[in-house]
């Protein structure tokens, strides 16, 4: 008699169907999964804005209370800023910079207008350029007219002093490392000494090259441009910007003055972020 026997060939049967169904359900879960995925990453996080707080320095002086917003790259005024522009108010900061990237299209000008007049009026404003307000067309000097009408220092190799409950801190920003032209001497050239330096450059890659005269040496650094990665699952960045150098986000204290690289606000290129959330840094400093 030829074939197998009825219960041979039913068991068969079964196990080629427990197969089937076993691939469909990981088919299933796999889909699930990425597609959760999908909406974590242009949906969830990128609106999901965290607040990271830090303390540099010791000893009784009363810190300054510095706020670091980096890479607004402002398509609207949604969830996302409203977010910063409350968050911004309850941080009571003494100073805020803005560390460049703040638009990058030319159309975007009017949305910066609109949140800088929300900021809180308490607050000293500085600001520096990103390589995306060098490309996108706008004109320094009509960026310069809106952060002025709202108070924001716009500082491009410019050196000021910012005074803090009877101490000094120097303030420097840079132009952008990838479209300007940096200048730390021209921004220090008529410097005098003061009890803590503060540098802004958009490029974290620009620590690496600072070329600060020797008699102003800098306290901090606040950088921005990396996005954190943008799209970095499990917290590793697949790609990172040029301009970033070794940095990826967070605190560099090795080979030379401490460094905080801002994952910053907004999206470049794609409006997507996955393991990089937005990000709004608070200082607390004694300088």
């Amino acid at each position: 008699m030829n074939g197998a026997p009825p219960a041979r060939r039913a068991g068969g049967a079964r196990r080629r169907i427990d197969r089937r169904t076993a691939l469909r359900g990981g088919c299933l879960a796999a889909g699930a999964a990425l597609a959760a995925v999908a909406v974590d990453g242009a949906v969830v996080t990128p609106r999901r804005l965290v607040t990271s707080d830090h303390a540099l320095g010791s000893g009784d002086v009363p810190p300054l209370k510095l706020a670091q917003v980096s890479d607004l790259h402002l398509r609207g005024i949604g969830t996302l800023e409203r977010q910063l522009i409350e968050r911004l108010h309850e941080s009571a900061a003494d100073l805020i910079v803005f560390t460049g990237d703040a638009i990058d299209a030319a159309g975007a000008l009017g949305l910066l207008d609109q949140l800088l007049a929300e900021l809180p009026a308490a607050a000293r404003r500085l600001a520096i350029l990103g390589n995306w307000e060098h490309r996108c067309g706008v004109g320094v000097d009509a960026l310069a007219r809106t952060y002025e009408r709202h108070d924001v220092e716009l500082l491009v190799n410019r050196s000021i002093v910012v005074e803090h409950r009877g101490r000094s801190l120097r303030v420097t920003g840079l132009d952008d490392l990838l479209l300007g032209r940096p200048d730390p001497a021209a921004a220090l050239a008529d410097a005098t000494p003061s009890d803590g330096h503060l540098v802004l450059a958009h490029c974290p890659a620009a620590r690496d090259a600072l070329g600060l005269p020797p008699a102003h040496p800098a306290s901090l650094v606040l950088a921005g441009h990396t996005h954190g990665g943008q799209i970095a699952p499990l917290g590793k960045a697949l790609v990172r910007p040029y301009g970033s150098g070794r940095y990826v986000a967070g605190w560099y204290r090795d080979g030379g003055p401490p460094m905080y690289v801002s994952r910053g606000i907004g999206t470049s290129l794609l409006p997507v972020r996955l393991g990089a959330p937005p990000e709004l840094v608070r200082i607390e400093w004694r300088a």
